[in-house]
């Protein structure tokens, strides 16, 4: 009886331990760039409300510097996901054969992006930028798409530098090293209240834009080949909660309170800066006219063919009925 008590036993432990594995979220690993603003909020408050877990994900977030350093997290595989990825520097990285892969909208426009002074600078407009340095985050993002549109745009002779997060940058435009600075809500939102700084320029302000997805959310074509289900349940996840983000003021106070800012910048941030259609998953705009910017500002040296974007979009979320 005794031999036949461990028997079960054993059976039993390895049952329970089958069981236990069998009902274990699937862990993705995803990389984001300024983590802190409202953009970049499914992921982390989604954790954080339980919307992941309850379609069985886990997520281990890494903050970079921006969509640059995201998406070479992403062809590296050290990350399974990247959100924020410039839609022009992922066309590149996919043409030269890269592992990434489009798996929805993370931004349509650039509503939230602005460019800002000191305010004793003697620049007024970005037409005053002539010779001075302008801040984007890293090469190939969506603040390096548009600070080479603006550029182009007005006419000026100004040197793009790359400055990293919206916090780095701030620091280097306050310290006098960058003439021009970017920013995204909530990082800027209370400094423009104080009179500390100027806008001088929108990503808004390049009509090209206004209807285009500038940035995707990307995962690695290796990750996508072995793991489509988690990451489809990433993708139920993440839009719905997208939708509770716009739906209740306690995403807005959890996000307040991680982000350390108070509500009303960040209802402030929310509502001004960032349409909730601009960041629907499911939304895919603007591809023929992201394909010929890509292509006029030198990102690619010949369009994608159908065959290369219906592969590069295979994976996308099916748009809402």
């Amino acid at each position: 009886m005794s031999r036949l008590a461990c028997v079960l036993a054993l059976v039993s432990s390895a049952a329970l331990l089958f069981s236990q594995q069998a009902c274990a979220d699937d862990l993705l690993k995803l990389a984001t760039g300024a983590p802190a603003n409202w953009e970049n909020q499914p992921a982390p408050l989604g954790q954080q409300a339980g919307l992941f877990k309850k379609h069985g994900i886990e997520l281990e977030i890494l903050g970079t510097q921006g969509s640059g350093e995201t998406m070479q997290a992403v062809i590296a595989g050290s990350v399974d996901v990247g959100v924020g990825v410039g839609t022009y520097g992922a066309f590149a990285a996919f043409a030269k054969g890269a592992p990434i892969r489009a798996i929805g909208n993370q931004t349509t426009g650039a509503h939230d992006l602005y460019w800002y002074v000191r305010a004793d600078s003697q620049i007024h407009s970005f037409k005053d930028a002539n010779g001075k340095s302008i801040a984007f985050s890293s090469t190939g993002s969506s603040t390096n798409t548009i600070v080479l549109a603006l550029i182009k745009q007005f006419g000026v002779a100004a040197s793009p530098t790359a400055t990293g997060s919206p916090a780095s940058t701030y620091t280097a435009v306050m310290s006098g090293q960058i003439d021009v600075g970017w920013s995204s809500p909530p990082l800027g939102v209370e400094a423009l209240d104080e009179g500390k700084i100027r806008i001088v320029a929108r990503g808004s302000d390049v009509p090209s834009l206004q209807n285009q997805t500038v940035r995707l959310i990307v995962a690695n074509a290796d990750a996508l080949a072995h793991r489509q289900d988690a990451l489809r349940r990433f993708m139920q996840a993440y839009a719905e909660t997208m939708d509770w983000m716009y739906a209740d003021d306690a995403a807005l106070r959890m996000y307040a309170a991680s982000a350390k800012i108070p509500f009303e910048v960040a209802k402030r941030a929310r509502d001004e800066f960032y349409p909730k259609n601009n960041l629907r998953p499911d939304r895919l705009s603007g591809i023929d006219q992201a394909m010929a910017d890509a292509l006029a500002m030198k990102f690619l040296p010949a369009p994608l063919t159908r065959q290369q974007l219906d592969e590069f979009f295979k994976y996308q979320l099916p748009p809402k009925p």
